[in-house]
């Protein structure tokens, strides 16, 4: 891969050398309510540079661990199956490589991509979901392929148990009442967090975080927005906890930074996405 000129900051160094790899996946032709999320890859490239590199959450700085930013996917608006096509084929390339990769998104959907090629190479992977929303219809408006659906669809390759659900507070009762059944649902907060360890143990793992888990005072920019939400210290710390799993993938999605003027959602997405890469990188 070749050096992608507009970087997320501090995510410059070269790909052979770099742990984990960022790419976008600037795609939301599924989103059921209001669009905008294939814009936050580039907004938040554009708004890093103003945040430092350096957290003093953690005492560490980006500009001492090495990640490579290979840019968004050229994906295939029209076709979501062409899509996820296209993600999935970026992330076997950067799991083959024996690399994190680490996804921008896009609408939840495309967590469906990176699932495909991440259950590939670990057949026993888990799949650690931080949302608002349960997304576990198994369609929406009868399209089977749609954010909200995405869960059902990653279900359907890692099997009952699996999926590990935190923050939820919408959906509809079918979804409630068949997640009992098939998955782990913590819902509205992080409560049981830290038991994760225990039901995981060191099976591998997949990290979806959909920002709109957080709370729409601290976090309107998102198409979807939910009252109830989490606040941005909770999440992190809850974060923190994912990382001491054995994660090998990691998504972040569903920012539509048109959606919030003042930036202060695009902003929040940039700092949160500095310490997940400080916290995951090994």
């Amino acid at each position: 891969m070749k050096n992608n000129i507009h970087t997320f900051i501090g995510c410059d160094s070269e790909y052979d050398n770099s742990k984990i790899v960022i790419f976008g996946a600037p795609f939301d032709s599924t989103t059921s309510y209001r669009p905008g999320t294939r814009f936050a890859s580039a907004a938040m490239r554009n708004e890093s540079f103003g945040i430092e590199t350096y957290s003093p959450y953690q005492d560490k700085d980006l500009e001492d661990i090495n990640v490579f930013d290979a840019g968004d996917l050229e994906l295939r608006f029209g076709s979501p199956e062409a899509a996820l096509e296209d993600i999935e084929n970026m992330t076997a390339k950067i799991l083959s490589d024996e690399k994190m990769p680490l996804m921008i998104g896009g609408e939840h959907l495309v967590t469906l991509g990176s699932v495909r090629a991440t259950v590939k190479k670990y057949p026993e992977l888990h799949i650690v979901h931080f949302d608002a929303h349960a997304d576990l219809r198994d369609d929406y408006l009868g399209q089977k392929l749609s954010h909200a659906c995405v869960m059902r669809r990653c279900h359907e390759l890692v099997g009952n148990g699996k999926i590990f659900q935190f923050g939820i507070r919408s959906g509809d009762r079918e979804e409630f009442y068949w997640g009992k059944e098939h998955v782990y649902t913590n819902k509205f907060n992080f409560d049981t967090i830290e038991t994760l360890k225990e039901k995981i143990g060191d099976a591998p793992v997949y990290f979806t975080l959909d920002l709109d888990v957080l709370d729409p005072s601290c976090f309107p920019g998102t198409g979807t927005p939910e009252a109830g939400g989490v606040t941005f210290t909770q999440l992190m710390n809850a974060t923190k906890t994912v990382s001491q799993l054995n994660v090998k993938g990691i998504d972040v999605n569903e920012l539509s930074p048109m959606l919030d003027q003042s930036g202060a959602s695009t902003a929040l997405a940039c700092k949160l996405l500095r310490e997940i890469l400080l916290y995951f990188y090994k």
